[in-house]
């Protein structure tokens, strides 16, 4: 007879959640085993969830105490639904009964940790089935805590402790370095390890305290935390530690994209090995010491040919500490004579003279009006050679160029003087030689038909109509002096008949004059 009771919900097996996939029946030496999760509803089975036995007459679930004795939680008739609770402690409100007889345990915690008994009592026997609960509870994401700011290298230091809160079991802590376990040996990696249980819980916090002897090869490096538990592993977040250490090693760099060239701007740089890196040098310009205090670089302004050389540069606490590099620094000097605009006379002789000094081997090439040609050399001047010529030379990425403009100058000279027969016109064509170019005069009014002006030949063509035989004379000039020359030119009535009357007539005239000439003899 219990005076404190309550009826008890009778619920489905599909109405109560099966703790995540942990809830399971396992061998042990004495009882099965059922397996909940901290916080949610435990299901703890009865006899393995068989059938009840013919002529059931009531189940009743007992549990035991801390003390060791037996407490009551509830009892069902067999022929009702619902079961009534009987529960005195905090489980009166926890606790219900499956339709398969099984106990269900809502918010689980560690002291639901002891024995359950399934009490099945029939017409004919009582049975008893006692099942161990045991709660799992998965710890919080590892967390490093108490970190460094920073590593001394070669000396032993405590990065952080490793913190796998509110478990049970307890966590079990690993630190990685790049994700390999380190393994303590007592003198590099010493690891220690402490667990601390919450007395109102009795959930476990695991902690990890890790001390560390870094290297120069641990400042790219990731530290992490993993917490291993039955329930499965978490990882903490990475951590990176600077690795303080001393400058071994300078490097000295000359800061260019390719061959120095004079009046270029050339930066040199300092790099250091050590970590911080240091912030004050000194740098050694071919003898000369610059402090620079700030930075790891000095500019050479428009450096010149006389700056090849050595350079050093060197820590300014340590002076044995030194890189030096050497300097090559490329130029070309190019001279040409003549050069501009060169005006000399047909038939004279001109000399052209290059120079270049340069600080590698030079390669030289000449053109002529925009087209590849040879060094040019003048003995004898001829209006041929007139033009532009250039002189380039090249040595790596250097590149100078100078140039002159050739003007060959003469007295205009008559090349030919043409006349050409068309319908009733005559066609005149002059044509000269000359620098500058001439000009052009006909002792006879005619139309002009064409006039050019090319490489120092001149044309000059004009039409005439002559109403009697002529003799025309062209004339060229220009501020050297003239030429001239003539050619006849026919009348229009000047034809092969006409010419065979004329003929004719004077043949008479003649014979007549002899006539006369006898007779008066």
């Amino acid at each position: 007879k219990h005076t404190h009771s309550r009826r008890a919900r009778t619920r489905g097996d599909n109405e109560w959640p099966h703790s995540s996939g942990m809830t399971g029946m396992r061998n042990s030496s004495l009882f099965r085993t059922a397996v909940g999760l901290y916080g949610e509803t435990v299901v703890v089975p009865c006899n393995e969830g068989a059938p009840p036995p013919e002529g059931l007459m009531f189940i009743k679930w007992k549990y035991e105490r801390d003390d060791g004795t037996s407490g009551d939680l509830l009892v069902k008739q067999a022929h009702k639904q619902e079961a009534t609770v009987q529960a005195e402690s905090d489980y009166a409100e926890r606790v219900a009964i499956a339709a398969n007889s099984s106990l269900l345990i809502s918010g689980a915690s560690l002291a639901d940790r002891r024995v359950f008994t399934c009490m099945m009592v029939s017409t004919s026997n009582l049975l008893e089935y006692p099942v161990t609960v045991e709660i799992y509870k998965r710890p919080s994401a590892p967390e490093i805590i108490d970190k460094a700011k920073m590593l001394d290298r070669g000396k032993a230091a405590v990065i952080g402790t490793c913190v796998g809160k509110d478990a049970h079991p307890a966590a079990e802590l690993t630190w990685t370095r790049n994700g390999k376990p380190l393994i303590a040996d007592g003198k590099a990696v010493v690891i220690s390890s402490s667990v601390k249980m919450e007395p109102a819980t009795r959930l476990s916090t695991t902690f990890s305290t890790l001390q560390y002897t870094a290297t120069k090869q641990d400042a790219d490096a990731a530290f992490a935390c993993s917490a291993a538990h039955p329930l499965g592993a978490q990882v903490s977040a990475p951590e990176m530690f600077p690795i303080h250490y001393p400058t071994e090693n300078l490097s000295l760099q000359v800061l260019s994209m390719g061959p120095i060239v004079e009046g270029e701007n050339v930066t040199l740089k300092c790099q250091a090995d050590g970590n911080p890196p240091p912030v004050s040098f000194n740098f050694h310009l071919k003898g000369v010491q610059v402090p620079v205090v700030g930075s790891n670089t000095y500019t050479l302004a428009a450096i010149t040919r006389d700056a090849a050389g050595e350079y050093k540069c060197s820590l300014a606490d340590n002076a044995s500490i030194e890189d030096a590099h050497a300097i090559e620094v490329n130029y070309l000097d190019l001279s040409l004579s003549p050069t501009g605009k060169v005006l000399k006379k047909i038939g004279d002789k001109l000399n052209v003279t290059m120079e270049k000094n340069t600080s590698g081997h030079a390669k030289v090439s000449w053109t002529k009006d925009g087209k590849a040609a040879k060094a040019p050399a003048f003995e004898r001047l001829t209006y041929a050679d007139a033009g532009v010529y250039v002189c380039e030379v090249a040595t790596g990425t250097l590149k100078r160029s100078l140039n002159f403009q050739l003007v060959v100058e003469g007295v205009p000279e008559i090349t030919s003087l043409t006349k050409q027969r068309a319908d009733s016109h005559k066609v005149l064509t002059c044509e000269a030689l000359g620098v500058p170019e001439p000009s052009f005069q006909w002792s006879v009014n005619g139309t002009e038909v064409e006039s050019s002006y090319a490489n120092a030949k001149a044309t000059h063509r004009i039409r005439v109509e002559p109403a009697a035989n002529l003799t025309v004379t062209c004339s060229v000039s220009n501020k050297l002096g003239e030429d001239a020359r003539t050619i006849t030119v026919s009348s229009r009535r000047s034809t092969p008949q006409h010419r065979h009357h004329r003929d004719s007539m004077v043949g008479l005239v003649a014979v007549v004059i002899s006539l006369l000439v006898v007779e008066a003899l």
